[in-house]
């Protein structure tokens, strides 16, 4: 059975929350990509949320990106962007990362809040908040 910590990005107030969500709610996710957009209630928020996946992560860290389909395991040579920021100019790495779509294997995701509800973020999922980073 599937578990995911998911991070959750409120942008209106500038703070995430992490959730873990396991059974039947990660199994919302299970086969959407990143871009596609979920029922807030997956994890925890109440009617009138919606939530776009944005990445992801597995257990050894390697991240989802958007530009590798399917599941799995691919070795791309990156030249920046999710997975890789180059130290110079021209910098190239060949870099083990996950495909766009969300399976067993992933560990962490991380969504964003696109629809808002009528009851406030911090009331549903907790003093957890963290503010972000700029």
């Amino acid at each position: 059975m599937a578990t995911f910590d998911v991070v959750v990005a409120d942008p209106e107030e500038g703070r995430s929350y992490q959730v873990e969500v396991e059974g039947q709610d990660a199994n919302r996710f299970i086969g959407r990509e990143i871009g596609d957009e979920v029922d807030g209630g997956a994890v925890g928020l109440t009617d009138g949320y919606t939530l776009e996946i944005t990445g992801g992560s597995d257990a050894a860290g390697r991240p989802m990106r958007e530009d590798v389909p399917g599941t799995g395991l691919a070795d791309r040579l990156l030249t920046g962007g999710t997975g890789y920021t180059p130290s110079r100019d021209g910098e190239r790495k060949r870099v083990s990362v996950r495909g766009r779509e969300v399976a067993d294997v992933t560990a962490q995701l991380n969504v964003k809040i696109v629809e808002y509800g009528e009851e406030s973020v911090e009331d549903l999922l907790g003093e957890g908040g963290e503010e972000e980073s700029e």
